[in-house]
């Protein structure tokens, strides 16, 4: 390939010096090629001015040094006559620096030192000499030919110079130039050149901004005052009583003193928990202004101080339509993460079962707007809903629901349903893995606390029933959401089973909670929210307090609606399984969710018979009166909600119940004298009845069903399990 255009103006001179030594009178010739040739690459006109100039010299030098030698004269006299001729190729590359600057227009000031139309032609040259061609070289590849800049439009003043245009390719084409591929073509920071988002715009034309030149970013302090985030961070936060003893900084964005990122790292060391309230102290912040962001290394943590929270304007349902329905994975949209991105929650997971969500929230944190969104989210994606909810009328979206007890004991009645409708799917599929025939289920229990602490009247049966719901429910594709005020145990029932089953099955979302109450350490850790204080989440973002006391006197608004900046709503901490709790935000009910259910009907649950006999079911309590014993099969549970004795007490025994029952006497046949109770026949007895039922059940159904006591029953049980020929599985019996 030939040269450059910016090669080609500034060696030319050189060529024209040397020419005058052996060309004598053709150097007319070479000095009117340099001119054409400038001239039909467009350079501007005073650079052309400088190279006439230049070959003018060269060629009176030329001709005079020829006529000497020619002549017969002294050949210094020659050699002298090329001076001039260097000195105007010197002149001419002076000349010619304020128009072809290097590759630094920003930081050179060549660009503001001329003109509106040279500054085009020197932008437009660079980007078709390194971006889109047609010129290359041999050493060097285009960035992506064809991607031309159109529309350029140029803004300039005494601290600022940036231009503006759009990349464009043929049709059916797309953009590949990056941002980063900009930067070094123009020599500035990546942080200045803005692409646009290419979901917003067409594949092919993509606009781009790029600030050849910006401001000075840190203002002049006096000397010895802390003033970049490393000078404060060290001074205040890595030391020994700050926030972070023994971290340092390293920023990697920086646009203000309020508004930057970085890493936070301790050498060797794990940085452990951190007190957020600490740290907005040593930083001299709002709590709500800064977001920590828990690393892969436990010696490294990520650092956000925001002029304006991120998540303050939220975002719209109505916007995510799309992202609300179950993906592939099993996620749905639940929110934005304070960096931008999508945040997902997990309803399901493919080949394996449902997932559990456990949720914290209390009054005015966005809890109940949550928990209609994730309605919506199984509406759409074809998820079965039985819905408690103890405060009556709380869920607007509860029509969405296949079943809803809506109230106390009605709330308790859905648990029932949820609890005989796991019995009723381990009764039809003997398999571990659930075969998907039947729709995946979501058992929301919203206010949870009202059904499972202590002062419910309804604590022991809730507790035994959310226990087995969480520890077995999965695999046969039903869920649990579970919604409380706190985290508090005593919340979920003293019951630290429920807490970790729910956060092992699925995840976890952390908003607001009441002051004193919101507190993830001690007792109420939840491993990856380690260090996060709920009730340090302020109910209004900063500047809104003054915002209010700007009184409307004109009356009340009827039709005025609340948008994300009235107030923190939504705003906590999102955790998924296996990774650290994220600061996030829900999304903003911009339209009601239970409006955009299409008018549809809910999804339905399958024809079984815990569905066909549920009414029934929800008003039978599952324990005895002392709250323990939980019935453990569905056939009790049918016999029990119709009234009347299992038919299964001991359906495989000749001779009917009385025979099992008369077969304890001694000298009954087949029964050894003097064995008490028929302990002799109780193993093989129990193995039949484990193996034909093929269910899990307890100790003391076994014993009812075999028509003897659970104290003759757990001993033989014990030696059975001491043979593997059966298993216990949290109280529950079952034949290997």
């Amino acid at each position: 390939m030939g040269p450059t255009r910016a090669q080609f103006v500034q060696y030319a001179p050189a060529a024209l010096a040397v020419v005058p030594l052996v060309a004598g009178p053709w150097s007319a010739l070479a000095a009117a090629a340099a001119g054409a040739g400038a001239w039909a690459v467009n350079v501007s006109a005073p650079v052309l001015r400088s190279l006439i100039g230049c070959g003018f010299t060269a060629t009176g030098c030329g001709i005079a040094a020829h006529e000497v030698l020619a002549a017969g004269g002294n050949p210094l006299i020659a050699l002298g006559l090329a001076v001039p001729a260097g000195a105007a190729a010197l002149a001419h590359h002076r000349n010619i620096t304020g128009h072809t600057p290097a590759l630094v227009p920003a930081t050179t000031g060549a660009v503001a030192a001329v003109g509106l139309t040279s500054q085009e032609q020197l932008i437009t040259a660079y980007w078709k000499e390194f971006i889109s061609g047609p010129t290359q070289t041999e050493d060097r590849k285009l960035i992506q030919p064809g991607a031309n800049l159109e529309h350029l439009a140029i803004e300039a003043d005494d601290d600022h110079v940036s231009f503006t245009g759009i990349i464009t390719l043929p049709q059916g084409q797309q953009v590949r130039v990056r941002a980063s591929d900009i930067a070094s073509v123009y020599r500035v920071p990546v942080s200045q050149v803005d692409l646009g988002d290419p979901k917003h715009y067409a594949p092919n034309a993509l606009p781009v901004t790029v600030h050849l030149k910006v401001p000075a970013a840190q203002p002049q302090i006096a000397a010895g005052t802390p003033t970049t985030p490393e000078e404060v961070w060290a001074a205040y936060v890595g030391v020994p009583e700050g926030a972070m003893p023994g971290t340092t900084l390293t920023v990697t964005r920086y646009d203000g003193p309020l508004d930057w990122e970085g890493i936070a790292t301790r050498d060797r060391r794990a940085i452990g928990t951190v007190n957020l309230q600490d740290l907005a102290g040593n930083l001299e912040l709002e709590t709500i202004q800064i977001a920590l962001a828990p690393g892969d290394k436990p010696s490294q943590m990520g650092v956000r101080v925001m002029r304006e929270h991120a998540l303050m304007h939220g975002t719209m349902l109505s916007s995510v339509l799309d992202e609300l329905s179950m993906d592939s994975r099993g996620y749905v949209r639940a929110g934005t993460y304070v960096d931008g991105r999508a945040a997902l929650l997990p309803l399901a997971q493919p080949g394996s079962g449902a997932r559990h969500l456990y949720l914290v929230g209390g009054s005015r944190s966005g809890k109940s707007g949550l928990l209609e969104q994730i309605l919506l989210s199984a509406h759409r994606s074809g998820i079965a809903v039985v819905l408690a909810s103890p405060q009556a009328g709380t869920i607007a979206g509860a029509h969405l629901a296949a079943h809803c007890g809506d109230g106390l004991d009605e709330a308790m009645g859905a648990l029932r349903l949820a609890y005989a409708m796991m019995l009723d799917r381990e009764a039809r599929y003997r398999s571990p893995a659930f075969p998907f025939t039947d729709p995946l289920v979501l058992v929301v229990i919203d206010e949870a606390h009202m059904l499972l602490s202590a002062s419910s009247p309804h604590h022991l049966e809730a507790k035994a029933i959310v226990e087995q719901l969480t520890r077995r429910s999965l695999k046969r594709g039903i869920g649990v959401v579970l919604a409380t005020q706190t985290p508090l145990a005593e919340d979920l029932g003293n019951s630290t089973v429920i807490r970790s089953q729910l956060l092992i099955g699925g995840g976890a979302v952390f908003l607001r909670c009441a002051k004193g109450q919101g507190s993830l350490v001690g007792a109420n850790a939840v491993e990856g929210a380690e260090g996060i204080d709920l009730s340090m989440i302020p109910s209004q973002w900063p500047g809104q307090y003054a915002k209010v006391s700007n009184r409307d006197m004109s009356g009340l608004a009827t039709e005025a609606a609340a948008t994300p900046e009235d107030g923190t709503f939504g705003l906590g901490y999102l955790l998924t399984p296996g990774s650290q709790a994220v600061q996030f935000r829900s999304l903003h009910l911009d339209v009601a969710p239970a409006s955009l259910a299409g008018g549809q009907p809910p999804v339905g649950i399958e024809d079984c018979d815990a569905w066909r006999e549920r009414d029934a079911i929800t008003q039978t309590p599952m324990v005895d009166k002392r709250g323990k014993n939980l019935i453990g099969s569905l056939a009790d549970l049918l016999a029990a909600a119709q009234g009347a004795p299992s038919s299964q007490e001991a359906p495989h025994h000749p001779g009917g119940p009385q025979a099992i029952a008369g077969s304890s006497r001694p000298g009954a046949p087949g029964v050894a004298a003097g064995a008490p109770d028929g302990q002799e026949l109780i193993k093989p007895r129990i193995l039949e009845l484990l193996r034909e039922q093929s269910i899990p059940m307890t100790a003391e159904t076994i014993a009812r069903k075999l028509g003897t006591s659970a104290k003759n029953i757990k001993p033989r049980l014990s030696e059975l399990k001491k043979r593997d020929e059966v298993t216990n599985e949290n109280g529950l019996w079952r034949a290997a």
